[in-house]
C-alpha cells in the first residue's frame, strides 16, 4: 500500500479506467492504513481486491503497453497485499498491523 509521501503512479490508460480505480485504490489503501487492529482491516482490503480486481479484467490490455503492464503489476502486487491483510486479520488477534 502507498504510504502517505507517495503518489500515484503515472499511468496513462487508454480508457481512462487506472485513474478512476486509482482514486478509490488510495481511498481504500488509506482506511486499511488508518485501522487499529487487524480484523478491522479486513473489510478494507476486500474491497481494495475488489477494485484492484477490476484493473485486472481489462478488456483492453496490451501486453506491447508499458502502461499496461504497469497497471497490471501494480493490481497484482495490491491484490497479494490484501491477501496477505486477510490473512493477517484472520489470526484471531487484536494487535495492530
Amino acid at each position: 500500500m502507498m504510504g502517505p509521501r507517495e503518489t500515484s503512479p503515472d499511468i496513462r490508460c487508454p480508457i481512462n479506467l487506472f485513474p478512476r480505480q486509482e482514486a478509490e485504490i488510495a481511498r481504500l489503501s488509506q482506511a486499511i492504513n488508518q485501522a487499529p487492529t487487524a480484523p478491522e482491516k479486513v473489510p478494507w482490503a476486500h474491497t481494495l481486491a475488489e477494485a484492484a480486481d477490476i484493473l485486472l479484467a481489462c478488456q483492453v490490455y496490451d501486453d506491447a503497453s508499458l502502461d499496461c503492464r504497469l497497471c497490471r503489476l501494480f493490481s497484482e502486487v495490491r491484490c497479494r497485499t490484501a491477501a496477505l491483510v486477510v490473512k493477517a486479520g484472520g489470526l484471531g488477534t487484536r494487535r495492530r498491523l
